[in-house]
Order: structure tokens, then sequence, then C-alpha cells
């Protein structure tokens, strides 16, 4: 591609680089300029004008970002993508439903180091979304790349992202009890506002004593395909009442505790085939917390592991929540 000024004659069938006003009004940047057009330019004085002209090889900036979106999206329906039309050398992928987002990073970075005038950015990876959320944009940043460059750029991001969709459709909150009175119901307030994002529905209200005994018996008869666990008392020991509990009533932990903030006393585990969430306290509030990230990723299909849990903590620093009993600065 050609790019740089050029008499105005000369300029016909070229793409205007910048913007600019003739008799009839604005003519637009990115115009691949007619011969009306050169005319109205000259009569408002413009003799010179910053053009750019494609050459043998080169494929136009919309048509580059839509080939690129149709190899990362090359099975769209079955990855939960919707590509939107180009526009400025700029095409956007949406998501078509609730879920989180896949990324294959190495992929991406591939992509981006093809050429630095092909470009493609994305939200962080297992981010949520619903349907309409824009999860990565393409943008070609000249008016113009090559054959070459976009073909390889395509084949190094064929598929490099997808949307995780629910596998679940049920859940179930046990809530401990110390005392006679019945914890406050924000906890599952938070907790069903969080589901129905997802789509999944809450079952009827459980609570028991804060021992791990009934606990186990709750958890066996628990009818949700998510069982969720919210204690009286935070869960401060992986033989604590909640994943003590869990092991009666013959499950297994997976994993205990997670390098995020809010959102550290949490646990993981399994109950046959059902996943079993031991919320933190700072579930209670609808703020992101730590949990969020695993329940997520747990009712879209992903096999979390202590590893992949203990490797959050870069980016886990969240904001506090404003009623947080014990702040960080204290």
């Amino acid at each position: 591609m050609k790019f740089g000024p050029v008499t105005a004659q000369d300029a016909i069938g070229a793409v205007l680089a910048h913007s600019m006003t003739g008799t009839k009004g604005r003519i637009a940047k990115g115009t691949m300029l007619e011969p009306a057009h050169v005319a109205q330019l000259q009569a408002s004085g413009h003799e010179s004008l910053v053009v750019a002209r494609l050459e043998p090889g080169d494929v136009e900036e919309n048509a580059a970002a839509t080939r690129l979106a149709h190899a990362i999206a090359n099975d769209p329906d079955a990855q939960g993508l919707r590509i939107a039309q180009a526009g400025a050398g700029r095409v956007n992928l949406y998501a078509v439903g609730p879920g989180v987002v896949r990324i294959d990073e190495r992929a991406i970075h591939a992509v981006n180091a093809v050429d630095p005038m092909i470009t493609i950015a994305t939200v962080p990876p297992f981010h949520r979304v619903e349907d309409g959320t824009m999860i990565a944009t393409i943008k070609i940043i000249a008016y113009a790349v090559s054959e070459a460059a976009l073909a390889d750029a395509c084949g190094v991001g064929i598929g490099a992202l997808d949307v995780a969709a629910p596998t679940y459709a049920t859940a179930t909150l046990i809530e401990t009890v110390v005392g006679e009175d019945p914890p406050a119901a924000k906890g599952r307030a938070a907790l069903t506002g969080r589901l129905d994002r997802l789509g999944l529905t809450l079952s009827p209200r459980i609570m028991v004593d804060h021992v791990a005994e009934p606990l186990a018996q709750a958890l066996i008869v628990a009818p949700g395909d998510v069982i969720f666990v919210l204690t009286a008392s935070a869960t401060s020991d992986p033989y604590d009442v909640g994943p003590e509990a869990l092991r009666q009533a013959g499950g297994t932990v997976t994993a205990f505790g997670m390098p995020v903030d809010p959102g550290n006393l949490l646990f993981l585990g399994w109950l046959g085939e059902k996943p079993v969430i031991g919320l933190p306290g700072c579930a209670r509030s609808p703020a992101l917390n730590g949990a969020d990230w695993v329940m997520e990723r747990i009712i879209c299909g992903q096999r979390l592991t202590q590893a992949s849990i203990s490797a959050m903590g870069v980016g886990g620093l969240l904001k506090e929540i404003p009623t947080r009993p014990r702040p960080r600065a204290s």
C-alpha cells in the first residue's frame, strides 16, 4: 500500500486518508475517491490530498477484518459467538448467551505478533458474559494489509476464543445457623442475583445448625445440580465445619482457600457429580469477590483444581465491600 500526499487529480481511485470538506459537505476518511469527490474538493481549494492506494496483494481494511473474524470464529454457532458487520477496519465479536469466555491466549498473542497493523483485543479470560456482550474487537489499523500477513494471522488465530455456556440448571444453598436467629436473607438474595445471570434457579431455602453432621445430611439430600454452603461462622481451616461435612457426606474437598481478596475463605469439592462450593462471607454482598470467579467457571463446565484456583492471585486484589468487618488496612 502506498500512503502520502498526491495531487487531487491523481487521487481518483485512492482512499482518502483524512476527512475533508468539499462543496457538498464532508467527505469521510476511508472514502474511495471518485471523480465527483475530487471535483468537490478541488472546488473547495484542495489541490493536494493525503491518500492510501492499494497495490496488488493488498486486502482492504474491512475485508481483512472480516476474514480474520471468521477465522477466529470459524464455527460461530458452536463457539457461542456473533460476528458484527465491518466498519472503518473494525469487526466486533459478541456473545449470544450467558457463559464465560475461554481464550487461547497464545493464539491471540500470535495474531497480534504477525503485523502491527493487524490487532485483536479481548476481554480477560473467563470473563462472564450474557447475550450481546462484546468479547473481542478486531481492528485493521491501516487502510489495507498484505494478503500474506492476513493469511498468517488467520492461520494462527483459528478458533482462538469461545463462550462456555452453563452446564447446570439448578442450585441449592445450605445456610448454617448459630443460636436461634436465622441468618439474614441478604446472602441468599446475593446468590440469587448471581445465578439469575447464568440462568440457574435456586431451590427452597435450607438452614441447619452449624455442626458437621446435620450439614452433611443436608448436602446428601440437596436437590440442586450445584450446591452452595454459606456458614454462619467463617471457614478458617480445611477441617472446619463446612469441608468436614462434605467429607462426612461422602464427598471430596479438592481446594481450600484462594489468593483472591475478598474471597480467601472459600472451599471447593464434589459430592458425586455435584460441585459443592463453600462460600466466603463476602458472598453475602453482590460486589465482585473470588467466589464469583469460581462459581461462574464451575457452572460453565470448567473443572477447577487447587492449582487453577491458586493461579488467580495476579489480579486477585479486588475492591473491598463497604461493610467488610475487618478491612485490609485495619
